[in-house]
């Protein structure tokens, strides 16, 4: 895995594990117990149902413990003239005549829908470490790449508001 992580990721992650650990995984034991009640096991959904909410809020603790375990632990300074973790970048796509804004984030928190972009991904990759006015190839493959020129970097701070990602 070895996921590079910020030190706010971490907490993050630790303070899920913890909320489910504590919260969810008590209402989960709850609600299968009440759903065993209920009688039969082999027509009873309400049980099936527990348990599978059970099982996956378990599964994803395993998921985050073994995250921390194999995390590369991330400085978010950067050169405050160059693109770097949590930086807003405003980029021109050339072949589209398009300007487009994302935020240099962690892979955890990559949302490309939501202009969150990894720096694990052709984008983020290419334009680490580049200054406002630089023409950047992305390249996604051997065969596909493109030019994008940066157009204006802001030093954001991680307020916390994105969310790490789902699996």
């Amino acid at each position: 895995m070895y996921d590079k992580l910020t030190e706010k990721d971490i907490e993050k992650i630790k303070a899920e594990i913890e909320h489910r650990k504590v919260v969810v995984r008590k209402e989960a034991l709850e609600s299968v117990k009440e759903a065993r009640a209920h009688g039969d096991l082999s027509e009873n959904f309400e049980y099936k149902a527990a348990k599978q909410y059970k099982n996956q809020n378990e599964s994803r603790i395993r998921y985050l413990e073994r995250m921390l375990k194999t995390a590369v632990v991330i400085e978010e300074q950067s050169n405050a003239d160059e693109v770097g973790l949590n930086n807003t970048v405003t980029v021109y796509f050339e072949e589209d005549n398009e300007e487009e804004t994302y935020k240099i984030v962690t892979t955890v928190r990559g949302n490309s829908l939501g202009g969150l972009v990894s720096i694990e991904s052709p984008i983020g990759k290419a334009l680490l470490g580049h200054k406002a006015g630089e023409k950047v190839l992305v390249k996604v493959n051997d065969n596909v790449s493109y030019y994008v020129t940066i157009k204006k970097i802001e030093n954001t701070v991680d307020d916390g508001t994105d969310r790490l990602r789902r699996f």
